[in-house]
C-alpha cells in the first residue's frame, strides 16, 4: 500500500506526485533495488553520523524519540527518521532537529527519483530511505536516529552498514501478509510460529559487532532474537539479562554499570516507561556518543510523539465537545489496542470514534476496550480502504454508527463522556490536521 502524501508547496507536490505514481511490483521483496539506488546516489548510507537504528511492532517510533530527545538534552546535533507521517511529508525527516524544509525537501525527493530513472522502479519507500541519507550524509550532525517501516529484514533502512547501537521494541503480530509471506531463504532455526517469524524479521536489523538491546520477549521469540542476532553477528543485551527496569514514581534503571533513577514520561501511557528505558539502555550499551544521566532525565521529561494517546489541546473539533477530555491514538494492532485499554482503566469510560485499515483486525480496540467504551461511531481511514460498521459490531455489544468524518462523530456524541480517536495513522494525522495541531 502507498503512503499519499500533499504539499502546499508546488515544488515538494510535483515529487510527491512522482511518488504517488510508484508501486512495489508483485512478489519483488529485497534490498537489490534500495541498493542500486542509493549506489547511484554515491552511498550516502556509508557517510553518516553514528546511527541509532530501532525496530519493533509497537514503541519504536517513540523509542526512537526519547533517544532524540535524551541526545538533544545533551546538547548535541540530531538527525532522526520517523514514519509515517501524520500531516506533512517533511515529519519522516528532521534535520539537527527541525523539519526539513520544502526547498531542500523537494530537490532530495527529486534527485532520488531521477536516478532511478528510466529502469529502476522503486517503491515509495525506497525513495524515501534514499533521500533520508542524502538529507543525513550531507547536513552536519552528531548522530542520526533512525526507525525502521515494516518489519527489519526487508526494510529499506537495513542497507545501512553499521551502527552505533540497534534496538527491538516490542514483538506482537501486524502487518502479516508482508512480515509472514512464504520465503525459501528462511534459516533453519526459525520454528512455524508467527510471533518467532516476526521476531526474526526485525532482529534481522541486527549489524556485526554491533550490540543489539532488546525488551523482555516470550521464549521462542527470545530464541530466535538471540540466535538472528547470532547470524549477524551481534551481540544481544537483553532486558532482565544484561539490565532491568523496574517502575514505581520514578523509572528505576539498573545495568552492570551502575542504577539511575530517572523521572516518568510526561507522555500518557504506563507502556512509556518501558519506551523510554529501552532507549536508556541503547545509550549506556554503546560508545559513540557520551550522553550524562541528567541529559536522559531531561530529555525522558521533555519528550514529545503525537498521536500517541495525546491529549488533543483546543481547536476546531474539541470545540464540539466542551469540557470534555480527547484522547487520540494512532494505535491499529491487538499490542497498541492492549495498551490504549490499561491507560483509559484508570480514566472515565469513553466514546469511542474509530477508523481502521481495512486489512487490520477490527476487534484490536475494541476487544481490550470492553466494557469501558461508553459508544462506538465508525469513521473513515482518509484516503484508503476502511472497515465497514458492520465489522466493528461483531465485537461489541454496543451499536455501531457510521459517519462521514470526525466532526460528524463528534457533534453526534451525547452530552457527556470523554472521547477517544482511535484506529489509523492516517485518521490521527486528518484529525490533528483538522484540529489545528500539525506536528512541528
Amino acid at each position: 500500500m502507498k503512503d499519499f502524501a500533499i504539499s502546499d508547496n508546488a515544488a515538494v507536490q510535483a515529487q510527491l506526485d512522482r511518488l504517488g505514481a510508484l508501486s512495489l511490483p508483485q512478489g519483488r521483496l529485497g534490498l537489490d533495488t534500495v541498493r542500486e539506488l542509493c549506489a547511484r546516489l554515491g552511498n550516502p548510507q556509508d557517510r553518516l553520523p553514528p546511527v541509532f537504528h530501532v525496530a519493533g511492532t509497537n514503541g519504536k517510533g517513540s523509542t526512537c524519540t526519547y533517544l532524540r530527545f535524551m541526545l538533544e538534552a545533551q546538547g548535541l546535533r540530531v538527525h532522526t527518521a520517523t514514519k509515517p507521517h501524520l500531516v506533512r511529508y517533511n515529519e519522516r525527516i528532521r534535520l539537527a532537529g527541525r523539519l526539513i524544509d520544502d526547498a531542500m525537501l523537494a530537490d532530495l525527493l527529486k534527485e532520488a527519483l531521477d536516478a532511478a530513472e528510466p529502469d529502476l522502479a522503486p517503491s515509495f519507500f525506497e525513495v524515501t530511505t534514499a533521500a533520508l541519507f542524502l538529507a543525513f550524509a550531507r547536513v552536519p550532525a552528531d548522530a542520526c536516529v533512525i526507525e525502521t517501516g515494516l518489519g527489519g529484514r526487508l526494510d529499506a533502512t537495513n542497507i545501512l552498514p553499521t551502527a552505533a547501537c540497534t534496538g527491538l521494541a516490542t514483538l506482537g503480530l501486524d502487518h502479516e501478509a508482508f512480515l509472514l509471506s512464504p520465503d525459501a531463504g528462511l534459516p533453519a532455526f526459525l520454528p512455524d510460529d508467527s510471533l518467532a517469524r516476526i521476531a526474526f524479521e526485525k532482529a534481522s536489523i541486527a549489524k556485526p559487532g554491533v550490540p543489539l538491546v532488546t525488551l523482555t520477549y516470550p521464549a521462542q521469540a527470545a530464541q530466535v532474537v538471540a540466535e538472528t542476532a547470532a547470524l549477524q553477528g551481534a551481540t544481544v543485551v537483553a532486558r532482565s539479562a544484561a539490565w532491568d527496569a523496574s517502575v514505581d514514581g520514578a523509572i528505576h534503571y539498573r545495568d552492570a554499570h551502575g542504577t539511575l533513577t530517572l523521572p516518568l514520561p510526561t507522555l500518557a501511557g504506563a507502556h512509556q516507561a518501558e519506551n523510554a528505558a529501552l532507549a536508556v539502555a541503547m545509550l549506556r550499551h554503546q560508545s559513540a556518543v557520551a550522553v550524562s544521566t541528567e541529559a536522559m532525565a531531561q530529555g525522558i521529561r521533555a519528550t514529545r510523539w503525537p498521536a500517541r494517546l495525546q491529549r488533543l489541546g483546543a481547536g476546531p473539533l474539541t470545540a464540539r465537545v466542551p469540557g470534555r477530555t480527547v484522547w487520540l491514538d494512532g494505535g491499529h494492532n491487538p499490542d497498541a489496542g492492549l495498551a490504549i485499554a490499561r491507560h483509559l482503566s484508570a480514566q472515565p469510560p469513553v466514546h469511542v470514534i474509530i477508523g481502521m485499515l481495512a486489512n487490520k483486525d477490527p476487534a484490536a480496540i475494541l476487544g481490550p476496550l470492553g466494557d469501558h467504551a461508553l459508544s462506538i461511531s465508525v469513521v473513515p481511514a482518509p484516503g484508503h480502504d476502511a472497515h465497514r460498521p458492520e465489522d466493528f459490531a461483531a465485537h461489541s455489544a454496543l451499536p455501531v454508527r457510521s459517519f462521514a468524518d470526525v466532526g460528524d462523530a463528534l457533534a453526534a456524541l451525547p452530552a457527556t463522556g470523554d472521547v477517544l480517536i482511535v484506529g489509523s495513522l492516517y485518521l490521527a494525522g486528518d484529525v490533528l490536521r483538522r484540529n489545528g495541531e500539525v506536528p512541528d
